[in-house]
């Protein structure tokens, strides 16, 4: 018999069997009836939805693969796989409907109005100054006097462990500056606004400083002495929470478009000067008692030397005018209210509001992953390098080391000036954070490959090249933190806050106990007496791990943030006539293959004339052509 005629005979049959079930001839599944009033459509071949119609749509009911009362579905093996088209569709429907959002919220934060009330306030300025030296010197005291705190509070353990318990506590202040910026958030855009926030940091922070002074040690209170010194040290990081966002938010809403940069490198600077502060008086301490003393009581004094600096602070705070620009916000409040009364609703946390929105999360953990780098680097060069250089390894003496920080401290101060006056005359907020994390990426292993140069000159100079190239980073990240925020004033101070805080617990107060881990990891690899490469890249472990961090800011700055700075300055324009250059570069490259091509198929005894070159003249006329056309887009200065 014919096989061919078995192939028509199964046909037949099947054509018999789909007439007698109400399939159509299309149908491949028992899941469509042939009614064609209420024939449903295929996901892939259906007309196109509106994203929101599709959702609101309820889950029409489907027979499951193996229900008895379906008769052909367990002879039908296409089932499964139109079930999974249509959940994949479904996904694909929720996730466009998710992109569009997106899409939406962005554009309306990219149109909202600039700031139009900077008028460059001193007041506001010196109060976010003068508020930073003052929570930044309490807050700092502590990491500089780690090793005495280490030998009163955690006496019974080892000198390692004394050393990575004092790191510890450290983190736990950490662990608080979100909680900080949440109801400092809330405080400074929804309740009584940025100076009274400020207001309510530096009391905060006065009496846990105070109290740290004062605290008994383990051999007088035995277990209570390290608890109350962790529950102190939390309560200064719920503090310093708020005080930075605060006066970073306040200074630079007060400040002109072309200014920013500068007076945020100013609050800044005076954060770090707070350091400076510290280590000169911690200094001072150590010169002028002896190293049992120190370790016995007079670590205590650069505590109570801050119940001198807050009556000058509030002085200072005090005299600040509001924030205009939040106080515009404020006359809408009422209305506000009505319309919640009207439609009985109440007003939702400042820090849920920002959570709620995917383009703000977005925003958010963008904002995190830039500021790793930077928060991780301050950390490690200036709390955790002298403690590397005097206890760790032991290459230079503890006063030396504080001597030669506080020559680094004082010459970043300078540095931080010029990175955020750098910042105003880049075109764009984000051009000079990637030429400095950049840096960054190698300046870190440059430093550690240069601490084992045997030199205190060398060491100074290692520290002080980090320091530069991190300057260009720190110059011009408080504009770039507020003006990302800017165009909500309602939400702006919480979410500074927020990225910075959380970016500050996540890479800054563990750097110290990151660092210190992967010290004495590297040890165990490293032989006495040796002095090679392999010596020296488990030297460098630490700084690798800044390197990976400055990894992910780069790679955030470029491809996750959107800076409303950057797209008013022309960002879009720019991007767009790189493109058309790449564009145009491969046009050519493409170009030159094919008339090496050619060129090759001419040697080869085939002769190459004009009409064999396959329309190149075309392609050439039309490389020209776009080019001319790119040239001819230009930068878009931004709107004074």
């Amino acid at each position: 018999m014919n096989p061919n005629d078995n192939f028509t005979d199964s046909v037949q049959q099947q054509q018999q069997q789909q007439q007698q079930t109400g399939m159509p001839p299309s149908s491949s599944t028992g899941l469509i009836p042939n009614d064609n009033t209420n024939q449903q459509q295929s996901p892939l071949t259906a007309p196109p939805v509106a994203a929101s119609q599709q959702l609101q749509q309820p889950p029409q009911k489907m027979q499951s693969p193996q229900d008895p009362s379906n008769p052909d579905s367990s002879n039908n093996p296409n089932t499964e796989e139109d079930v999974i088209s249509i959940v994949t569709s479904g996904a694909s429907t929720v996730s466009s409907f998710a992109q569009s959002l997106i899409r939406q919220e962005e554009e309306t934060f990219y149109s909202a109005e600039e700031n139009k009330h900077g008028d460059d306030n001193l007041w506001g300025l010196l109060s976010g100054v003068a508020g930073n030296i003052y929570e930044w010197y309490d807050f700092a005291v502590y990491g500089l006097l780690s090793t005495e705190i280490g030998h009163c509070f955690f006496p019974q353990s080892s000198k390692e462990l004394q050393l990575i318990n004092s790191f510890g506590v450290f983190l736990a202040a950490f662990l608080m500056r979100p909680i900080g910026a949440i109801m400092f958030g809330e405080i400074g855009d929804r309740i009584f606004g940025r100076k009274n926030a400020l207001i309510m940091s530096i009391v905060l922070i006065t009496v846990p400083s105070v109290l740290m002074g004062l605290l008994p040690t383990y051999n007088m209170i035995g277990p209570t002495a390290p608890i109350c010194l962790v529950i102190l040290r939390m309560m200064q990081g719920l503090s310093v929470g708020g005080q930075l966002a605060g006066s970073y938010v306040i200074s630079i809403e007060q400040s002109t478009s072309s200014n920013r940069g500068f007076r945020g490198s100013i609050c800044d600077a005076s954060s770090v000067g707070g350091f400076v502060l510290a280590s000169a008086v911690t200094n001072l301490t150590r010169q002028c008692v002896s190293e049992e003393a120190m370790d016995a009581w007079a670590w205590r004094i650069p505590f109570w030397v801050s119940l001198l600096l807050a009556p000058i602070l509030y002085q200072i705070v005090k005299r600040t005018e509001e924030s205009k620009f939040w106080a515009e916000r404020t006359e809408q409040k009422e209305t506000e209210k009505i319309i919640r009364e009207v439609e009985h609703k109440e007003q939702t946390p400042a820090v849920l509001d920002l959570l709620a929105s995917p383009f703000r999360r977005r925003q958010l953990m963008g904002a995190i992953g830039v500021l790793s780098c930077k928060a991780g680097s301050f950390y490690m060069l200036f709390l955790w390098t002298p403690i590397y250089m005097a206890e760790l390894r032991g290459i230079v003496k503890e006063t030396e080391a504080d001597f030669i920080n506080l020559i680094v401290v004082s010459a970043y101060i300078v540095f931080l000036l010029i990175g955020g006056k750098l910042s105003d005359s880049f075109p764009h907020r984000s051009d000079l954070l990637k030429i400095g994390v950049t840096c960054i990426i190698f300046a870190c292993p440059t430093m550690f490959g240069m601490f084992e140069s045997e030199s205190k000159f060398g060491y100074l100079l290692a520290q002080l090249q980090y320091a530069f190239v991190l300057a260009l980073v720190h110059g011009g990240i408080a504009s770039w933190e507020v003006e990302l925020w800017m165009a909500d004033p309602s939400l702006s101070f919480t979410g500074v806050a927020m990225g910075h805080n959380v970016a500050a617990t996540i890479f800054g107060g563990t750097m110290p106990l990151v660092a210190t881990s992967l010290y004495y990891w590297s040890e165990s690899f490293i032989e006495e007496d040796e002095d090679d490469l392999r010596t020296l890249f488990f030297r460098m472990l630490p700084a690798a791990y800044i390197s990976a961090l400055g990894l992910v800011s780069l790679f955030c700055l470029s491809f996750v943030i959107r800076h409303p700075h950057d797209l008013r300055t022309g960002e879009k324009k720019l991007r767009s006539v790189v493109k058309e250059e790449k564009r145009r570069r491969r046009k050519m490259l493409k170009q030159k293959k094919q008339e090496a091509a050619l060129q090759e198929v001419g040697n080869g005894g085939y002769w190459a004339s004009p009409a064999s070159t396959f329309g190149m003249e075309s392609v050439r006329e039309e490389q020209n052509r776009v080019h001319s056309q790119s040239e001819n887009v230009g930068y878009v200065p931004p709107s004074t």
